[in-house]
């Protein structure tokens, strides 16, 4: 709209924040129910550091706007980053009853999981799964939860009544796969991926699972049968080709490298790959050079970052790193396999990116070379 540009335009060339806050001001006063508007408000107060006035303009804009999701879980997540949990609990106990939608249940569930609450959690689950029976999310939540309680039969139970309802989400399948392979079942775990590969044809996250299934088993063999028939399925999928060339004996790494950007070569995954064989054999400034097309292709994948972080720490300048860790912030990568493992398990803090880099790099990165 014209009043968020003129912000825009403002906060850029203006003199002061101030001038900013004054047009957000005015533009809610002509526009009371813009949600943009208000949000913005409320961010660039708390930017400011006035936290009281950031929450007194989303309480305004409650208010005005009752039924609106995103201020309610706005007001919600300054509350957690302030750690005023019992102002958050209360929060998203009135978003519950005067909004009520799936994405608000699914943020309270977090909540209490994240403050370990664990009998709240599962009670809000069961509500919410009764009102949205199709939301995917919850059925992983719920399943989750009780696999961090050892409860694994209920949570085996939870993931079929879910994939009953949701057979086309392929995080629940990855979910009902993991807790098998976790259990030693390998045979189940196999079985449960053919099924949800004749459910959902030509996916490349399920014929991905499919080989590190049989890879972890130690079945070689069998991994490389499901890499041929799922390049054969998905022939221009970048992450089944950054696989392969992971996958190839050391020498023949780069041929591969070079067969897979002639289907796809402006894909992050395998332009990540690249980077990791120009890093190996000690090639920095091409290394740094891949890295930076990779995230410049897709700043969403948190994985990639931390691959590129990870360089920077072994072979950069305390320069080259922080400028990593700034455009990792900037971006909020909300995407990767172990980004998102991990960032479950770090409350939510502005440090967040950081630290989900840094964990991922000690515990799962450093153990191995590039």
């Amino acid at each position: 709209s014209l009043w968020i540009k003129t912000a825009a335009l403002e906060k850029l060339h203006g003199a002061s924040s101030e001038s900013v806050h004054q047009i957000l001001e005015t533009a809610v006063r002509h526009c009371p129910q813009s949600e943009e508007l208000w949000l913005m408000r409320a961010k660039e107060k708390w930017l400011g550091g006035d936290i009281e006035g950031a929450k007194k303009v989303l309480a305004d804009a409650f208010e005005i706007i009752p039924n609106s999701e995103q201020i309610c879980l706005a007001a919600v997540k300054l509350e957690c980053e302030n750690k005023t949990f019992q102002r958050a609990q209360a929060l998203c106990k009135r978003a519950r009853e005067i909004c009520g939608t799936q994405r608000v249940y699914l943020k309270s569930a977090i909540l209490e999981r994240n403050l370990g609450n664990a009998e709240a959690e599962r009670n809000l689950l069961i509500e919410a799964l009764s009102k949205f029976p199709t939301f995917d999310k919850l059925w992983m939540m719920r399943g989750q939860l009780e696999e961090r309680l050892k409860n694994f039969t209920a949570a085996r139970e939870i993931y079929v009544q879910g994939l009953m309802k949701c057979q086309h989400s392929i995080p629940l399948w990855l979910c009902a796969c993991k807790l098998e392979e976790d259990q030693n079942n390998i045979s189940k775990a196999r079985s449960l991926l053919e099924k949800a590969r004749l459910t959902n044809k030509k996916n490349p996250q399920l014929w991905l699972q499919a080989i590190r299934v049989e890879v972890r088993g130690g079945n070689k063999k069998f991994a490389q049968n499901s890499l041929e028939k799922a390049l054969q399925e998905c022939p221009t999928s970048g992450i089944l080709w950054a696989e392969a060339i992971a996958m190839e004996p050391l020498p023949q790494q780069k041929a591969k490298s070079v067969d897979a950007l002639k289907r796809c070569d402006n894909d992050p995954f395998i332009i990540t790959a690249v980077a990791k064989l120009f890093w190996r054999d000690r090639k920095v400034d091409k290394a740094r050079t891949w890295f930076d097309r990779a995230v410049s292709l897709n700043a969403d994948i948190g994985d990639i970052w931390a691959n590129y972080y990870k360089f920077e720490v072994q072979h950069g300048t305390e320069e080259h790193q922080q400028e990593v860790i700034r455009r990792c912030l900037a971006a909020e990568p909300r995407h990767g396999e172990k980004w998102c493992q991990i960032s479950r398990s770090i409350e939510n803090n502005e440090s967040a990116g950081v630290l989900i880099m840094q964990s991922i790099i000690f515990h799962h990165l450093l153990s191995s070379s590039p």
